[in-house]
């Protein structure tokens, strides 16, 4: 009694919220509007407060329907509260009304957290794997009521929003719980679906409001410029890959043929108007097209959400978003599965190296260096003007573990190409002397980052058997693609940056010079096997000034032909995997622009269509003959046959495998046809000519061996005696005595 005479005396229901949080609600800077709105207990009494911006009379009801009270509004911009007849704590609706109509809305502060003890504990121990589940949006049913739960880290905001289409963009219509120990706020919004626009409205630590953030979990994203994210359902797509997905758990990867076409799939082709193919239409054209060529794998070009069509995906801002460029998830989902059905893998260009700077994405998120450094000497990157991810802060390695795991489980990726490892692995990567800060041991290598690498791989080979992980690396750094437990940084393969540098260098030299840099060709058999290597003709090949593999080519045009099939041939069986940026396998004369599609008329001129057949056929041997990929990356695949005719240019190996008949390659880079030239052969007996860069068919002169050889015991030796035509590879298999 004496409180309710204490309440009557001053005038102020008992119910009534303090002065200083109703005006920090409505001004949209209350740390803890959970302590505020929803329903709260008063004494013994429950009563409701809302904050309904443009409502004059506002009706509490109960989910099932029922009328719980009469709510009374205490500030014309919209904050209301009022008692309710309810017993016991539940969510809540509201019927608002105005002059001009009235609506319904679900009370979201009426409802409990979504996230549990357990998702706190592993958050901070940095060991969940699973936040893809958890972070983000996310449609749920919660307590009685369908919405979408929302979750991001900002640990250092004073107030985190979710704004979007749904609320006006108003930051004070929907703030967040804080989990403080873990540095999350969250919220859960009833009666909203997907298809919905959102960012994050953060208060950084010194009452500053910052530019809107996209969320870092954003599984959808609006198509650029607009930089919003999008409510997404889940993927509910039905697979059709288990044959696919089988083979390649089953298997020692190393041991299997891999010929990689990399793809820019914005501009790939085009339709006829100049916009980008849908993922389906990729599907229809890219598929068979791959299929045809004799590819095992495409890989993709960054196609995680990202501004600026220039970066050519490299400048990401949603690592969790499929660009919204070629359609929505799903319809990746549906490319990924088309291809598996018609054996083909799927490879995703993958970048933790660094993010940029636009104001919507990860910079200085919550008004601190959150994702990156504070100092530009560790957080800043002096190539691209990008930043780099702090390695050291267990959310950050948490947030792109949890990526490169999302990418294997929901779209079954077959594999990530890691960009740009050697930036991430050297603190001074790029800087000068004093531009850069020493590890605890004084030296140059970002141990951080040794150890997220480790971490993610760990991750993706132990949770995903099949899936691979390939390092762009540049450097000597050792044992990239050797395990974890035996001291590597657990990547199943490595780009041969080494070979494609010196054998490019070499092809592009006259003929007449080429015996000066015979080692160019000789040398990286020195190496060849100290990692499983990937051997990378790649979309940085062929930009910037660099023209088109066809052009690095020495000589005049026909030259230029003959060297580039020769080339492929001598890349094909030589150890190591394959990949090939789209258009050089029919010698696009253009240099790549992401602007533009490909050169497809080209197809229609003779030496173009031979350098394709010519691919082609040599796709089909790769993956047909055991001796040309099951030792790849073991020395006991190769043998030396002719290594030091350096007057000539001519080189021949074997490759060799259990079981398998060896293959003999003898390439000839000059113009000069060499006949009666004696190769020492590793059986004596008949070898077939199973390929000639210098086919007609090709494009060639038609110059070769009738077929094939014969290899017979010359003075303790074998030997067969052969033509070699003119800038051209042949390969020989074994037919037996």
């Amino acid at each position: 009694m004496a409180k309710a005479g204490k309440a009557a005396a001053t005038g102020k229901p008992e119910f009534a919220a303090a002065a200083s949080d109703v005006a920090a609600i409505i001004a949209g800077t209350h740390g803890n509007p959970f302590a505020v709105l929803g329903v709260q207990q008063v004494d013994a009494r429950l009563c409701a407060r809302c904050f309904v911006p443009h409502a004059e009379f506002v009706t509490a009801y109960t989910l099932a329907g029922r009328k719980a009270g009469e709510l009374s509004r205490r500030d014309g911009a919209g904050f209301f509260e009022g008692p309710l007849s309810i017993r016991k704590r539940q969510p809540l609706k509201f019927h608002a009304r105005n002059a001009g109509g009235e609506w319904w809305l679900t009370d979201p502060y009426s409802f409990g957290p979504v996230l549990g003890p357990m998702d706190d504990h592993l958050i901070v121990e940095g060991s969940h794997l699973r936040l893809f589940d958890k972070m983000g949006a996310h449609l749920i049913d919660h307590e009685g009521s369908s919405g979408v739960h929302f979750a991001v880290w900002a640990p250092n905001a004073r107030r985190v929003s979710v704004v979007g289409d749904f609320n006006e963009w108003d930051g004070r219509r929907h703030p967040m719980r804080f989990r403080q120990d873990i540095g999350v706020w969250e919220i859960f919004l009833p009666d909203i679906g997907e298809g919905r626009a959102y960012k994050y409205e953060i208060i950084g630590p010194k009452g500053q409001r910052l530019p809107l953030k996209a969320d870092p979990f954003a599984f959808r994203s609006e198509l650029r410029p607009a930089t919003a994210s999008i409510t997404a359902a889940p993927l509910a797509h039905a697979w059709g890959d288990a044959a696919h997905r089988a083979h390649w758990s089953g298997v020692d990867v190393r041991r299997q043929p891999i010929s990689i076409y990399e793809v820019h799939a914005g501009s790939w082709q085009l339709r006829d108007d100049g916009t980008f193919l849908s993922w389906d239409e990729l599907a229809d054209r890219l598929i068979p097209y791959v299929v045809d060529t004799g590819f095992t794998h495409i890989e993709f070009l960054p196609i995680t959400e990202h501004p600026y069509d220039p970066s050519w995906g490299y400048q990401t801002t949603g690592l969790y978003a499929p660009t919204a460029r070629f359609g929505d998830p799903a319809g990746f989902a549906r490319f990924v599965d088309g291809a598996h059905r018609a054996g083909i893998g799927v490879i995703l260009d993958w970048v933790p190296a660094h993010f940029p700077v636009d104001e919507h994405g990860l910079i200085w998120f919550d008004g601190t260096a959150l994702y990156e450094h504070a100092d530009p000497r560790k957080g800043f990157h002096p190539d691209w003007n990008t930043a780099i991810y702090n390695f050291g802060r267990r959310e950050v390695v948490a947030y792109l573990v949890n990526n490169a795991l999302y990418w294997a489980e929901k779209f079954h990726l077959d594999g990530l190409r890691v960009d740009a490892v050697a930036s991430m692995l050297y603190l001074d990567y790029s800087r000068k002397e004093g531009e850069w800060i020493p590890n605890e041991k004084g030296g140059r290598e970002n141990l951080e980052a040794v150890r997220f690498l480790q971490e993610m791989n760990v991750a993706v080979y132990g949770k995903h058997p099949g899936v691979i992980t390939i390092a762009e690396e540049s450097t000597s750094w050792p044992k990239v693609s050797q395990p974890v437990h035996e001291g590597g940084l657990g990547f199943g393969f490595k780009w041969n940056m080494g070979f494609m540098h010196d054998t490019l260098e070499y092809v592009s030299k006259e003929p007449i010079h080429r015996k000066h840099h015979h080692d160019q060709i000789t040398f990286g058999l020195v190496y060849a096997f100290s990692e499983n290597f990937v051997l990378p003709l790649s979309h940085d090949e062929v930009v910037h000034g660099k023209g088109t593999l066809l052009s690095k080519m020495a000589g005049d045009d026909w030259q230029k032909f003959a060297t580039l099939r020769a080339y492929y041939a001598f890349m094909w069986a030589y150890p190591g995997k394959k990949l090939l940026f789209m258009g050089q396998e029919f010698a696009q004369r253009r240099e790549w622009s992401e602007a533009r599609a490909l050169d497809w008329f080209l197809l229609d001129y003779a030496p173009h269509r031979g350098v394709r057949a010519a691919l082609r056929d040599l796709n089909a041997l790769y993956r047909s003959r055991p001796a040309l990929y099951e030792r790849d990356c073991e020395p006991e695949g190769f043998e030396w046959l002719i290594v030091d005719d350096r007057a000539n240019s001519v080189f021949a190996w074997a490759r060799h495998a259990p079981g398998a008949e060896p293959i003999v390659a003898v390439c000839n880079f000059t113009p000069v046809m060499r006949d009666d030239y004696r190769v020492p052969m590793p059986r004596a007996g008949r070898w077939r000519e199973i390929l000639n860069t210098d086919a007609a068919a090709y494009g060639g002169s038609g110059k070769g061996n009738g077929g094939e050889v014969s290899a017979r015991l010359e003075a303790g030796a074998v030997r067969a005696t052969m033509v070699l035509p003119p800038l051209a590879t042949v390969l020989f298999e074994y037919l037996g005595e």
